[in-house]
């Protein structure tokens, strides 16, 4: 009997190439975020018209390390300074401010972890590099049952809600159906939530001026029980000490936003005036140079109040030690951030003329962008009266963006001398 003729043996598959070990310094995270930052730029469109970040874009930014910038050393992350983080948002910003947005809500993970007693937070979170979103303010339903809560309500705003792995969210607290005291004489408390992304149900409702990618839709929770470990409150840090260990954290690297946005405008109308030869135009050096000083001004007052904070609290100090003026400082420069990167953009935008109102123009983004985001509570009024009212010896309307979380005697104002 004839043999078959032998065949000849598969080529073997190429093996795959090893994963990149995580980054474990900013410098890391921040050179893996420029390289991709070409990247976000060209899919911006994409992005805006999806009103959501493609799951290829989230692990691209997972695989940048800036979801686990916020976890300390002893969990074995690079636990970066509110500077650092700040200045990483900006970069991701930069490219496309949906992605800067929700990768500055995302990186708060490691910062929740803190107010978490460290083995729940160790279970919740397995790798470094997960997601969590929602929102904090108490619009929810939380039941005392035993062992934890019955959690149901709707949330507005879940910013990066559709690719999270974990949802924190306000909840109002109840006993028997009647409103729970809280402490420090409050009539009714409330407690943060955090429960898997699989018991959240998402309500697409984000269709909006600006911000579209960052999928920020409404969301409900239904009679989900939440074990009482799983809950935190930003006047108890559980574990872990030090600057990132402070009930203000997560609001202290979003002005990396508006500031990432303002640097791109500014850079991309320089690129415009240049390719049409109108850098001896009086009104266009005027209107630019302006727009510079203004960016340069607020970013210096972001950074300043940062690395004044941290330089106390790195050395031991609380935020009780900054005076009056370094304490409002910090709300208040973020708040200025948003507002003038509003209207830098709104200025090119009218320098550029014709060209700005095409969308393929990132102009026409930029500008309904930070329209959308001076939205947020960081860039209302409410912040002035906060800080107005600490500086008064007053009673802050929202002490939280002051780093308050109890009742306090009003007295930040000096006596006269």
């Amino acid at each position: 009997m004839a043999t078959a003729p032998s065949r000849p043996a598969a080529a073997e598959a190429p093996a795959a190439a090893p994963a990149p070990a995580p980054p474990r310094t900013g410098e890391e995270i921040l050179r893996r975020v420029r390289a991709i930052v070409p990247e976000l730029r060209a899919r911006s469109s994409e992005i805006e018209r999806e009103r959501r970040l493609p799951m290829d874009v989230v692990e691209l930014l997972r695989g940048t390390g800036v979801f686990r910038m916020g976890f300390a050393h002893g969990w074995g992350g690079p636990e970066l300074s509110s500077i650092e983080q700040t200045e990483i948002i900006e970069a991701i910003s930069y490219g496309d401010p949906a992605a800067g947005w929700c990768a500055m809500i995302g990186s708060d993970t490691g910062l929740y972890a803190a107010f978490l007693d460290e083995p729940v937070a160790k279970e919740m979170f397995p790798s470094l590099d997960m997601i969590t979103a929602g929102l904090l303010f108490p619009t929810g339903r939380a039941e005392i049952v035993p062992g934890g809560y019955r959690l149901s309500g709707r949330w507005q705003f879940g910013s990066g809600v559709t690719h999270a792995d974990w949802v924190i969210s306000g909840a109002f607290v109840y006993r028997d159906g009647a409103p729970e005291p809280g402490p420090e004489g409050d009539p009714h408390d409330s407690k943060l939530m955090m429960v898997p992304r699989e018991d959240v149900e998402v309500v697409d409702t984000w269709y909006t001026t600006g911000l579209a990618g960052s999928g920020s839709c409404d969301y409900t929770i239904t009679d989900v029980f939440v074990p009482a470990e799983r809950t935190l409150t930003f006047d108890t840090v559980r574990n872990g000490e030090g600057p990132l260990a402070q009930p203000e954290v997560h609001m202290r690297n979003m002005p990396g936003v508006p500031l990432g946005i303002a640097r791109a405008a500014l850079d991309h109308a320089r690129e415009l005036v240049a390719a049409r030869g109108k850098g001896d135009d009086y009104r266009t050096q005027v209107v630019v140079a302006d727009c510079e000083a203004d960016l340069v001004a607020s970013r210096h007052g972001v950074y300043g109040a940062m690395r004044r904070q941290h330089e106390l609290l790195a050395a031991g100090g609380t935020l009780d030690d900054l005076t009056p003026e370094e304490r409002a400082a910090l709300p208040l420069s973020r708040r200025h951030a948003f507002r003038t990167a509003r209207s830098i953009v709104g200025r090119l935008y009218d320098l550029l003329q014709t060209s700005s109102i095409y969308q393929p123009s990132p102009m026409d983004r930029w500008l309904r962008d930070t329209h959308t985001m001076c939205q947020h509570v960081v860039a209302q009024e409410r912040i002035l009266q906060s800080a107005g009212a600490y500086l008064l010896g007053a009673k802050p309307g929202f002490p939280l963006c002051l780093g308050i979380t109890a009742a306090k005697p009003a007295g930040a104002a000096r006596p006269a001398s």
